[in-house]
């Protein structure tokens, strides 16, 4: 038995690989969270870790303290233009925020999302380089 990294929201965790599911006393069943709930806790959470208060967010993103909470609590389903605004008032890329999303997601699905390009990958990609560059120098002489 072996064990891979998984990173989800920066944070590496070790997934065994190479067991069965049963060997682990799991189902196949895929437990996977609710966008709307996996979006509010990702929002949460960078709210949390800049020590700033759902008051001063809701102010910044000119949405009410209220929707704004339900929309971190998961009970209600944020609109991109609203997501936007909380985004940009969390001074965060929509797209790191629904890259954190989709770690999250994956994760309770069991995918496996490496944080780096696997070695193989890597040492082909010099290989195919190296002889880039070689006909390149070859063919300008």
């Amino acid at each position: 038995m072996t064990k891979q990294p998984v990173s989800v929201n920066g944070v590496v965790r070790w997934k065994d690989v190479g067991v069965s599911d049963e060997a682990h006393g799991k189902t196949n069943d895929v437990k996977v969270g609710v966008l709307r709930q996996e979006i509010g806790e990702v929002l949460r959470n960078v709210r949390q870790r800049q020590g700033r208060t759902l008051r001063e967010v809701s102010h910044s993103a000119r949405v009410s303290l209220g929707y704004l909470s339900e929309v971190e609590r998961g009970q209600k389903e944020a609109s991109s233009e609203l997501l936007a605004s909380i985004c940009a008032a969390l001074d965060i890329p929509m797209s790191q925020m629904l890259r954190e999303v989709a770690d999250r997601l994956a994760y309770a699905e069991g995918t496996f999302i490496p944080d780096t390009v696997p070695s193989e990958l890597t040492e082909e990609f010099t290989r195919e380089m190296r002889q880039l560059r070689g006909g390149t120098a070859a063919g300008a002489h």
